[in-house]
């Protein structure tokens, strides 16, 4: 992003000029979906779309913030002795759930400061918007005071502000991937250790495609805690034999000679599910090692299949979507990406099939489901970091 026009917009709204510029990316998980609540690995990355941020620090205690995204909701000031949530103050309790608990991990944070800030993430895409605000604070707080956070405790400190501030039950994966992401890699997460490794993922010769159904994911939550009682459903079946804390600790042969331990066909599809999925990730991270790109793109299609059949959380629009993916030439794999029951599906695809993609797959997805898909052309990107400034006015 070229930094001219925020900061001509912080110019014009504080009288004077930024002093520093930050960045935090959205991210994609591609492989390992609903896998981290059964104890298993997600495999995301941080994309080149984000949000950015220019700031300069203030002599008094007020903060000021205002997002070129939300202009009607304008300057949004608060002080830094009031640090609580506040339904008025929209998209900034974010970013003031942040300040708050930085403050309370023991950090100081002497006087307040004014920030503008641009994002490019697709509203509504499910591509992790809310996690790069919270990201984007706190390396901001932490560029703009001198603060030695460590990494890890400010992705920590942003999953506290998503379920504790804000008020939304999610996992840390989010967070981890804004702020751990490394150019041209995926990192392999295991959710409940927190352990993780990076992988290359080399796209010389082709593109991340981001496809976004533009369908609203109402049935995303009730869905979600459904599944989620019907994994601990099938735990509690398989514990009954198997010494096991979680579905992830299972390889796909110990899960095929135990699976009539679960006697509803429906709770067993979905403990399947959970457990071919972990497998498929980890074998992602083999496969892409030895420079497979071929193999992960079929990982790739059978995880969308496995969440369509046996997780059955995909809906009309992904399915069409990805289904539509499939039948076109230069396809390595697709999948739906996120909670499901619509949001965004990713595709890898080669570069010079790109334009051709989106125009069929674009077309047939019109035809079938009356409104239009999005397309972003997305790269892998690092993770939250201050910009230099010199280099971005």
């Amino acid at each position: 992003m070229n930094f001219t026009t925020l900061n001509k917009t912080f110019l014009d709204l504080f009288h004077v000029l930024p002093r520093q510029a930050f960045f935090a990316p959205g991210r994609i998980n591609l492989i390992g979906e609903h896998t981290d609540y059964n104890g298993g690995h997600v495999f995301p990355c941080a994309i080149t779309y984000g949000t950015y941020a220019v700031a300069r620090k203030r002599e008094d205690g007020l903060i000021r913030l205002f997002s070129s995204n939300f202009p009607d909701k304008g300057i949004i000031e608060f002080n830094l002795r009031q640090l609580n949530y506040d339904k008025e103050h929209n998209w900034a309790n974010y970013p003031k759930g942040m300040i708050r608990y930085i403050i309370e991990a023991g950090y100081e944070i002497p006087t307040g400061f004014e920030c503008a800030i641009h994002g490019n993430i697709p509203n509504g895409a499910g591509l992790s918007s809310s996690a790069s605000i919270e990201l984007l604070t706190g390396v901001l707080v932490s560029g703009l005071f001198g603060l030695d956070i460590p990494r890890l405790e400010l992705i920590k400190l942003g999953k506290k502000v998503e379920n504790e501030f804000i008020g939304v039950n999610s996992g840390i994966m989010d967070q981890f991937a804004i702020g751990m992401g490394m150019k041209d890699a995926g990192i392999l997460l295991d959710c409940q250790t927190l352990t993780f490794e990076y992988a290359p993922i080399h796209l010389k010769n082709h593109k991340i495609i981001i496809m976004n159904t533009n369908k609203r994911r109402e049935l995303a939550d009730s869905k979600y805690n459904e599944r989620r009682s019907e994994c601990e459903t099938a735990l509690a079946k398989l514990q009954q034999r198997l010494p096991i804390e979680a579905l992830g600790q299972l390889s796909v042969e110990e899960f095929d000679e135990n699976q009539s331990l679960i006697p509803n066909e429906i709770v067993r599809k979905r403990a399947k599910h959970a457990v071919y999925e972990n497998v498929r990730t980890l074998k992602a991270l083999e496969e892409l090692r030895a420079g497979n790109i071929e193999e992960f793109g079929q990982l790739m299609n059978q995880s969308h299949i496995s969440l369509r059949d046996d997780y059955e959380v995909t809906g009309l629009e992904l399915d069409s979507l990805v289904e539509a993916a499939w039948n076109q030439p230069g396809v390595l794999g697709a999948r739906m990406t996120g909670a499901g029951f619509g949001g965004c599906a990713i595709a890898i695809v080669e570069n010079e099939a790109v334009n051709r993609f989106i125009a069929n797959v674009g077309a047939t997805y019109r035809d079938k489901i009356g409104y239009e898909a999005d397309f972003y052309v997305a790269s892998i990107g690092d993770g939250a970091k201050e910009i230099e400034m010199e280099a971005s006015v």
